[in-house]
């Protein structure tokens, strides 16, 4: 069974139909939406600062969620699909984002609706990401506009997917 622990006297907060991990790890002043999966490893860390995980969203492996003491929280809007490994720190990041593996989103930075950062990524403290668009590289730049083909074919994709993966888990 996955670690839910308070913390301070919190304690965290889930929707209906969310699946955890066995050695997921959620703490203190969390918040996860309805149809979410928390994958192996990954750790979602309310301690410092509140999270708020809208609906539809997966958190694979080993990703850390985490904020900034009393100054920047973190907020992941609806239908996020946040990668193996990734690091999302104190930033917004609204509806319909891909964040891939190994990506770092850092304090202050706001990911725009249908967009995708891609694998290993840095967005730096304070980045606005345009909607519609993908960001790469270290610091993270936008390379491209975000076409039908990757909204369907690659967010709607994922994140419908791990809806069906955690279903084989729940048997």
């Amino acid at each position: 069974m996955a670690l839910i622990k308070s913390v301070l006297g919190k304690t965290p907060i889930f929707g209906q139909n969310c699946w955890l991990a066995e050695t997921a790890v959620v703490i203190g002043d969390t918040t996860i939406g309805e149809n979410c999966s928390i994958w192996y490893g990954a750790v979602i860390r309310g301690d410092v600062h509140a999270i708020k995980i809208g609906n539809n969203v997966n958190i694979q492996d080993n990703a850390v969620i985490h904020a900034t003491y009393e100054k920047s929280p973190a907020t992941i809007g609806d239908n996020v699909s946040i990668a193996h490994g990734a690091v999302v720190h104190g930033c917004t990041i609204h509806n319909n984002v891909l964040i891939g593996i190994n990506a770092v989103v850092l304090d202050d930075a706001v990911i725009h609706s249908n967009s995708i950062i891609a694998a290993g990524a840095v967005v730096t403290k304070g980045t606005i990401v345009e909607s519609g668009s993908v960001y790469a590289g270290s610091p993270a730049k936008k390379i491209k506009e975000i076409s039908a083909e990757l909204l369907e074919g690659e967010i709607n994709r994922i994140a419908n997917n791990y809806n069906l993966y955690a279903s084989w888990y729940k048997e």
